[in-house]
């Protein structure tokens, strides 16, 4: 148990160096923009468009995944309980309402890392693009302080790892 008190030790840490920037307002701004970039209704488009355009298999990759991911998700989710940074720190209110109440893993950034595998498999060409808007969408969750950095961590781990097990599966 000691281990993880010093990991959230040092998260906490790295949480409040990042909410200590000088330019924070501004960051929790655009970070609003880019974290709802990385809501669920933009992937319902992105499957349909890749259906649409003959890309049948990865479309159905990203259907099947998703839902891999969301289990996994909710699974850890209700069994780790993290609290987000406002219940957990004193004196720290986010910038923005989560929709849910625990922190670990950060859904938005297992999202956006799962989008960008998946995209990068067919289209590599932009796959430099897509992984910098995934790290984007995994630090705004922590500018608008609503995760700590090892939420965000967990949340790449975890949509890469299911985006290559449906890649590997099914492509």
């Amino acid at each position: 148990m000691n281990i993880l008190q010093n990991i959230h030790a040092v998260d906490v840490h790295a949480f409040y160096w990042c909410m200590a920037r000088k330019h924070r307002i501004a960051m929790a701004r655009v970070s609003r923009a880019i974290s709802f970039s990385a809501d669920g209704p933009l992937y319902v488009l992105i499957a349909f468009s890749l259906w649409v355009f003959g890309f049948e298999t990865l479309a159905y990759a990203i259907v099947l995944g998703f839902i891999l991911e969301r289990c996994a998700y909710l699974i850890l989710k209700r069994g780790f309980k993290r609290n987000r940074p406002e219940e957990a720190l004193d004196n720290f209110k986010s910038f923005i309402v989560p929709s849910d109440q625990f922190s670990f893993p950060s859904g938005h950034t297992s999202g956006a890392f799962f989008i960008a595998y998946c995209l990068n498999e067919a289209f590599p060409d932009f796959g430099l693009y897509l992984y910098i808007w995934a790290a984007q969408v995994g630090l705004s969750r922590i500018f608008l302080g609503v995760h700590f950095p090892t939420d965000t961590v967990m949340g790449a781990l975890l949509g890469s790892g299911c985006a290559a097990l449906m890649i590997g599966v099914l492509v």
